[in-house]
C-alpha cells in the first residue's frame, strides 16, 4: 500500500505523466464503451452495409462542425418521416396529402432531395403529384407519376424538372431566386414539399420518407459509400489498443523470460538464443509482414501473432541479458542457490521480478509503435478486411482521392486520433521511465 501511494505521488510530480495517464485512461474507457454500445457483430454488419441506413447519408460530406470554420454555411443533412417529426399526413377520402416542412438557412445548395415511397394496393397503383413551396410563396410543380409498392424518386435526376426550371440543376433552381443574374444565391427560410396521392382502391395507402442530402453530415462526415465515419473512428480505438497492448505485452514478457532463461542456464542455450536474435535482427520486419498479409492472411490476429514472433528476438534480448548477468551474481541469488531453490524458482521469483522497473516503462512506450504498425499495414491495403480501423479509413480516403478533392477531414480525423494515442502512451512511458530509473529522476 505504501509503495503504491509513493508511486502515485511520484506520478503527480510530472505533468506529462498526468496528461499521458489521462489520455490512456480515457482511451481505455472509451474502448470499453464502444464494445458494449456497438458489439462486434453489429459494427461489422453496419460497416459492410448490412442493416445500415446509409441511403440516408450524402456522399463525401464533411462533418457538421466544419460550418464553424467556413464563411459560407453548408446545408445539414436530415431525414423526415413519421417517426422523426416534421411530416404531416392528412387523408380525405381517396386523397392522401403528405407535407414535409423544413428550414433552410445555408449559403450553399444541397446535394439532393429524395422521396422513398412505400404504398399498398392490389392492382391499381396510386398516383402522386408533388409540388414545392418556397419561403417567398412560389409554388413549383415537381412532377406527377404512379408509384409502385417501393419506389425511389430523386429530384436531382429528374430531367423534366430540370427543363421546367430553365435547364438549371434542380437543387439550384429550387433553392435560388428565379432569373437571378450572375451567381446563384440560396433563398433562406421555411420550405414545404407537398405530396398529394390519389388512391383507386379501398384500403390503399401511400407513405414516403423524405431524405435531404446536404453538404455536411454528422460528427465525422461520410465516405464514398455514404458510410458514417463515426463508426470506424469509434471502433478504431479498441482495435488500436488491443493490437498495441497485446503486441507490447506479449513481446516484452516473452522477450524477458527468454533472456532470463538463456542467462541463467548459459552454455548452448544462451548461445542458441543469441544466434537466433542476431539472425532475426537483420531480417526485414515490415517486408515479412507485407508478405504474410499478401500471400497468407490479413486477419488482425494473424498479423498480431507474426508481429509478436518477429519482435521477440530483437535488441531487447541483449539488453535484458546484460542486466540479468549482473543480477545473477547478486548475493540473494547465491543465497537462493545455497538453500536449494530450483532453477525455475530462481528465474521466475528472483531474476524476473528485478526487471519490472525496466519492463513497465518500455512496455508502455512500445504501444504507440505497434499501433502505428497496424495502421501502416492498413494504409498499405494489408489491414484486416473486416474490421473498421483508422488505417483502413486513411487507405480508402487515399484510394478515392480525398486530398485532391479537398476532403481533408477524411484523412485528418483518423490521423489525429493516431497522434493522440501515440502521444498519450509516449508521455506516460517517458514519465514512468524517469520514475523507475533513479538516474533520470533529477532530470
Amino acid at each position: 500500500m505504501k509503495k503504491s501511494s509513493r508511486f502515485f505521488r511520484e506520478i503527480m510530480r510530472y505533468p506529462s505523466a498526468i496528461l499521458g495517464m489521462g489520455v490512456v485512461l480515457l482511451l481505455v474507457a472509451f474502448a470499453i464503451y464502444v464494445i458494449i454500445a456497438i458489439p462486434y457483430d453489429t459494427a461489422i454488419n453496419l460497416w459492410r452495409g448490412g442493416e445500415a441506413a446509409w441511403y440516408q447519408n450524402p456522399r463525401f460530406a464533411p462533418p457538421e462542425w466544419m460550418n464553424f470554420f467556413t464563411e459560407k454555411k453548408a446545408p445539414v443533412s436530415f431525414v423526415v418521416n413519421e417517426t422523426t417529426g416534421g411530416m404531416e399526413k392528412v387523408q380525405e377520402g381517396d386523397t392522401i396529402t403528405l407535407t414535409y416542412t423544413f428550414d433552410f438557412n445555408a449559403d450553399t445548395f444541397p446535394q439532393d432531395m429524395i422521396l422513398y415511397f412505400t404504398s399498398s394496393y392490389e392492382e391499381k397503383q396510386p398516383f402522386v403529384s408533388i409540388k414545392f413551396i418556397t419561403p417567398d410563396g412560389r409554388e413549383i410543380r415537381i412532377g406527377s407519376f404512379g408509384v409502385s409498392k417501393d419506389q425511389t424518386y430523386r429530384l436531382s435526376q429528374d430531367e423534366k424538372l430540370k427543363l421546367r426550371l430553365g435547364n438549371v440543376e434542380p437543387m439550384i433552381g429550387l433553392f435560388s431566386l428565379p432569373n437571378e443574374a450572375g451567381e446563384d444565391v440560396a433563398v433562406k427560410g421555411t420550405y414545404q414539399l407537398i405530396v398529394e396521392a390519389t388512391t383507386f382502391e379501398d384500403g390503399s395507402d401511400v407513405n414516403a420518407e423524405f431524405v435531404f442530402h446536404g453538404q455536411v453530415f454528422g460528427l465525422a462526415g461520410t465516405d464514398h459509400q455514404r458510410r458514417d465515419l463515426t463508426l470506424p473512428l469509434q471502433w478504431g480505438v479498441p482495435v488500436a489498443l488491443a493490437f498495441g497492448l497485446l503486441a507490447a505485452l506479449g513481446t516484452s514478457l516473452i522477450t524477458m523470460i527468454i533472456a532470463a532463461i538463456g542467462t541463467w542456464y548459459g552454455g548452448w542455450v544462451d548461445g542458441l538464443i543469441q544466434r537466433i536474435t542476431e539472425v532475426n535482427m537483420v531480417l526485414p520486419f515490415l517486408s515479412i509482414l507485407i508478405m504474410v498479409g499478401t500471400f497468407y492472411s490479413r486477419s488482425l490476429w494473424v498479423i498480431l501473432s507474426v508481429t509478436i514472433l518477429l519482435s521477440i528476438f530483437t535488441g531487447g534480448i541483449k539488453s535484458y541479458r546484460a542486466i540479468f548477468l549482473q543480477v545473477k551474481e547478486s548475493n540473494y541469488i547465491e543465497a537462493a542457490r545455497a538453500y536449494g531453490a530450483s532453477n525455475s524458482r530462481i528465474i521466475y521469483l528472483y531474476l524476473i521480478p528485478r526487471m519490472i522497473p525496466v519492463l513497465i516503462p518500455g512496455l508502455v512506450g512500445a504501444v504507440p509503435g505497434f499501433v502505428f504498425l497496424e495502421a501502416t499495414l492498413a494504409v498499405l491495403g494489408l489491414g484486416d478486411p473486416v474490421l473498421p480501423t483508422w488505417g483502413k479509413v486513411i487507405n480508402e480516403a487515399w484510394a478515392n482521392g480525398a486530398l485532391y478533392k479537398g476532403l481533408y477531414y477524411w484523412i485528418l480525423e483518423p490521423a489525429v486520433l493516431l497522434m493522440i494515442t501515440g502521444l498519450g502512451f509516449a508521455m506516460l512511458g517517458y514519465s514512468l521511465d524517469r520514475i523507475f530509473n533513479p538516474r533520470l529522476r533529477g532530470q
